[in-house]
């Protein structure tokens, strides 16, 4: 009997019993896709996430599905990777959502805003609450399907030449800040910029910013901005939890097969953890390094954090008011936070503070 007529006439069981099936469930094609970063290639974290999926994706599909990965200027600028996978001129990108707040303020929810979820939240918003869901309608507008892959944690608050004491200290303040916490930090006076990471230390240099925030330890260590604003202060209150995505042109993933979209699926979500057990582990290392060439650690004042906090509240309601794709996914998000506020109130909170004061 030929190989036709075995998978004719057996049926799956027959097929599997004869040998034949891998052939068949396995017949997928090479596929050769690129993926734009919105992160310099010197950040092995930021960067290196888009890294670490195109690996995982390359070794489950047998080296048939192969991505390589691209900086900021090799095929789009760094705040392109939107409009370049809108328009299919890439198949993928690695992005925080947040630097697209001027197309829409709905960008930003799915990546951080300002007192806002923390990390674990976040997943847990997007996993099982109806994040995925909500943000997933918003970008099919732009013809991109979203996936996490990637969180920093709860950042460091930004390099200061002179520590922050009072809300007077914030008035003409410009400051290099992500997206849309620049909006709450101009409501208290300041000046916002939205400069690409590659772009910051010589802006802070040349004196074209006075201060800048990015991530936290291990990354602002790399980036070297103690060198020339050695006030290092926390916490950055705008991102409790920033989530990077991985965004996917529709029409490119709907061309998959069943396997290589869960491949991505699966990729993407290795990525997503492993980029947070990167910092986690590697940023008590570098704060100690930092504190030792000079950084001095200070905490935003409660005056400073209380008045953003109300600007903050105050600009939400306000989108929810005059944004309707922004209202929808935010009043989700606020219901899921406030249950989140009261469960971590009375576990991890509690259990941090008092672990956080021993002396082990």
């Amino acid at each position: 009997m030929d190989r036709r007529s075995i998978i004719k006439n057996a049926g799956l069981a027959g097929v599997l019993a004869a040998g034949v099936a891998p052939a068949i469930v396995h017949a997928q094609a090479n596929l050769r896709w690129r993926l734009t970063s919105s992160f310099p290639k010197s950040l092995d974290t930021l960067f290196g996430v888009s890294d670490v999926f195109a690996k995982q994706v390359k070794e489950m599909s047998g080296g048939k599905f192969e991505i390589t990965t691209h900086g900021p200027g090799e095929l789009v600028p760094a705040f392109g990777t939107v409009d370049a996978v809108q328009a299919g001129t890439v198949e993928m990108a690695s992005t925080a959502p947040y630097y697209y707040f001027g197309k829409d303020p709905t960008f930003a929810i799915g990546c951080a805003i300002p007192f806002g979820l923390n990390s674990r939240q976040t997943t847990a918003w997007m996993m099982q609450g109806n994040g995925l869901k909500l943000t997933r309608e918003f970008y099919r507008q732009y013809n991109i399907i979203n996936f996490p892959m990637g969180n920093t944690g709860a950042q460091m608050g930004g390099w200061f030449r002179k520590p922050i004491k009072t809300l007077d200290d914030v008035k003409g303040l410009k400051f290099r800040t992500g997206g849309f916490s620049g909006k709450v930090w101009e409501r208290i006076g300041g000046i916002a910029a939205n400069i690409p990471g590659g772009e910051i230390y010589q802006s802070l240099e040349k004196g074209t910013i006075d201060a800048a925030e990015w991530v936290g330890p291990y990354d602002d260590l790399k980036l070297g901005f103690y060198k020339v604003a050695n006030n290092y202060a926390y916490p950055g209150f705008w991102e409790g939890g920033p989530q990077l995505d991985l965004h996917v042109n529709t029409k490119a993933y709907d061309g998959l097969s069943a396997e290589y979209k869960a491949i991505i699926n699966a990729a993407s979500m290795y990525a997503h953890t492993n980029m947070q057990a990167q910092y986690d582990a590697w940023n008590p290392a570098a704060l100690k390094q930092l504190v030792g060439l000079g950084a001095k650690l200070f905490p935003f004042p409660q005056v400073v954090m209380e008045a953003a906090f109300k600007e903050a509240m105050a600009l939400y309601s306000e989108l929810n008011g005059s944004n309707p794709a922004w209202k929808k996914i935010y009043e989700d998000y606020a219901n899921f936070r406030r249950d989140q506020n009261l469960w971590f109130r009375f576990t991890e909170s509690t259990f941090d503070n008092f672990m956080q004061r021993q002396k082990l």
